[in-house]
């Protein structure tokens, strides 16, 4: 075993404190990762809070890791010390179910394992995450940093891991790219990244936003126009003008404000996942003009490697702050109110001070 270090909760109503705890050694196709950047992901609130009812105490978060390989073990071939790669939400699955021989990990039918608050599928221990010094992980679950990205990017990276494929997996399996309208509901973590990338793509881009301060931050990203969703003159102009919605607001809310913007056929998309269901749509808004309401999870290891060297193509990055772990309690509260631009992503080498 190897000695790690980083933070952890030890109830859903403690904070987040330093933690010391112990790495497995390697096995023969593992990969011990010295930890350089971990971002915050809102996922990491609901596991420490036990939002989702599932948290197994301590919890050490992160699941956007970016970091340069330690050590590698005796039959890995395709990585070597001093590779710098990244670590998503997944460190496993059966790899045998017809998703998984699909690359589609993410929707393992035996259940994927999350990189934490998960169980190891070899001894059953309970999976710790990012915020921390290091990392093992199978080399499966691991992805090469494109070499046109430089370090100076490294944190901008990190939120790709999670916030990056969320958005991206969606935009890729609805096909979107030159000639479609696209919106974007929410500007945060994920809704800046689904700008991002839908511009990228080719996408003529609005987002929905509830906030007229945002109006020019969206714009800079990449969206071309501006809705106030809470403005029903301007949501008015959208009726029936859209064809895919991504939807990344992580708290219930009326779905069919937004329903009502798509085309005949068009699809809105949820990636958020709220602690409380969202009021159910009107069906009549899905029947009469053929419309769907879908959902969508992070990508699978293939499509993330495909994901991160799309962006390094048309150098998108995460808008990060970055701090050191010592103020990880502070950023939660603050993340609580969207209070950052867009993405809080710790800097490890602050675990030293």
């Amino acid at each position: 075993m190897t000695k790690a270090h980083g933070f952890a909760a030890q109830s859903a109503t403690s904070p987040l404190t330093a933690f010391n705890f112990e790495r497995r050694e390697l096995r023969p196709h593992d990969i011990q990762i010295e930890i350089l950047y971990c971002g915050v992901c809102h996922s990491d609130i609901h596991t420490v809070r036990n939002e989702w009812k599932n948290s197994t105490y301590p919890v050490v978060p992160g699941h956007e890791i970016v970091g340069r390989i330690i050590k590698t073990g005796s039959d890995v071939k395709a990585f070597k010390a001093g590779d710098t790669v990244a670590v998503g939400t997944m460190v496993d699955s059966c790899r045998k179910c017809p998703s998984c021989q699909e690359g589609l990990q993410q929707y393992c039918e035996r259940g994927s394992t999350m990189t934490y608050n998960g169980r190891d599928r070899v001894d059953g221990s309970i999976t710790y995450g990012g915020y921390s010094n290091q990392i093992v992980v199978d080399e499966s679950f691991v992805l090469n940093i494109p070499k046109a990205f430089k370090e100076k990017d490294f944190a901008g990276i990190a939120p790709l891991l999670c916030a990056g494929i969320t958005t991206y997996s969606p935009l890729r399996h609805w096909k979107v790219g030159k000639g479609t309208k696209v919106g974007v509901v929410g500007l945060g973590g994920l809704g800046h990244m689904a700008i991002k990338l839908a511009h990228a793509m080719g996408a003529h881009v609005v987002l929905f936003t509830t906030s007229k301060s945002k109006i020019e931050d969206a714009k800079r990203l990449g969206a071309d126009e501006v809705a106030l969703s809470n403005n029903p003159d301007d949501m008015k102009k959208y009726v029936r003008s859209l064809d895919f919605i991504i939807n990344t607001v992580s708290v219930a809310h009326n779905l069919d404000l937004y329903l009502n913007c798509l085309n005949r056929d068009g699809t809105m998309c949820l990636v958020g996942y709220p602690e409380n269901p969202h009021p159910t749509p009107n069906i009549g808004n899905l029947i009469f003009y053929r419309r769907a309401l879908a959902g969508s999870l992070v990508g699978g290891i293939k499509e993330t490697q495909e994901m991160l060297e799309f962006c390094a193509q048309h150098h998108v990055l995460s808008d990060v702050e970055v701090i050191p772990i010592q103020k990880v309690n502070e950023a939660y509260e603050r993340m609580l109110k969207s209070d950052v631009k867009y993405r809080f992503v710790i800097d490890m080498a602050s675990l030293k001070a």
